[in-house]
């Protein structure tokens, strides 16, 4: 049944990556391109002033056509795959142990709680960013915060579960789902207090100061003046809106598509019983 199960999750997971990927392609495609083109008039700007830029250009190992089409389609079709995978296996452990909830309604109920907790949520704390925003010196940093933040999220998610399982019998299934939730809220409000932000890194401090994000400020010259604008503030949230948005679409595809199959394979099959023979 769990093999069953994972493999239908998969199919799931390629449609919702596939999906994705589409949405990503036609809305958040231009605004990296649009980043990559600021990167390279800032870096540009930067050996102008003679800064003693650390700006190089790298050679690609694959154009931007290629990257834009075919990479980040497969990318998203992998991703929305392993994430299908994963949503089958926690169905499984979560059938028979969350109540009595048609397979239906449960396929929908853990798409969502893998949409909030394993990218929402963390995106709170640590959105996503395009290219040109983030010190290259602070990825490894980023990259383990942002895992952190992951982590503790699902963990948390998880014991909110319990915890509504557990007030259920006292306060009503009602009750119990929002006293789990407001839970979950405060404990990830205070995992989020406690990591620190990105533009407090201390190579970010060391080479921008202190601020809050690593989003690049305007580029001045010796006497103060601006010579090349800070980051667009609408292009940084438009691009941070269309992942949510890819995010979302993709999470409401597995949810929706592995929906009829598990209530199909789960679903008692009626049987049908010969009619008795009409005697004279």
């Amino acid at each position: 049944m769990e093999k069953k199960l994972i493999l239908r999750g998969l199919l799931a997971g390629a449609v919702g990556g596939l999906l994705s990927f589409v949405f990503a392609r036609i809305f958040a495609e231009p605004q990296i391109q649009a980043a990559i083109d600021y990167e390279g008039a800032r870096d540009a700007a930067q050996e102008a002033l003679s800064t003693a830029a650390h700006a190089h250009e790298g050679h690609e190992v694959f154009s931007r056509t290629l990257q834009g089409n075919a990479g980040i389609g497969v990318a998203l079709i992998l991703f929305g795959m392993a994430m299908g995978a994963l949503f089958a296996i926690v169905y499984s452990l979560c059938l028979g142990r969350v109540g009595r909830i048609q397979p239906r309604n449960l396929s929908l109920l853990v798409a969502g709680a893998g949409f909030v907790g394993l990218y929402l949520v963390p995106f709170v704390k640590y959105p996503a960013n395009p290219p040109a925003v983030g010190h290259e010196d602070s990825i490894r940093d980023r990259t383990d915060l942002y895992l952190l933040m992951v982590l503790a999220s699902v963990v948390l998610l998880v014991l909110a579960v319990v915890l509504g399982q557990r007030l259920q019998a006292r306060f009503g299934n009602w009750t119990a789902t929002i006293l789990a939730g407001t839970a979950y809220l405060v404990a990830v409000g205070v995992v989020m207090a406690l990591l620190p932000q990105f533009g407090h890194l201390a190579v970010n401090e060391a080479s921008y100061g202190s601020h809050a994000s690593e989003t690049p400020l305007p580029l001045t010259d010796s006497d103060g003046n601006i010579v090349f604008p800070g980051f667009p503030a609408d292009l940084l949230f438009d691009f941070r809106l269309n992942s949510v948005a890819a995010q979302l679409i993709m999470w409401a595809a597995i949810g929706v598509v592995f929906a009829p199959m598990a209530d199909r394979l789960l679903s008692p099959r009626t049987a049908k019983i010969p009619a008795d023979p009409i005697t004279a």
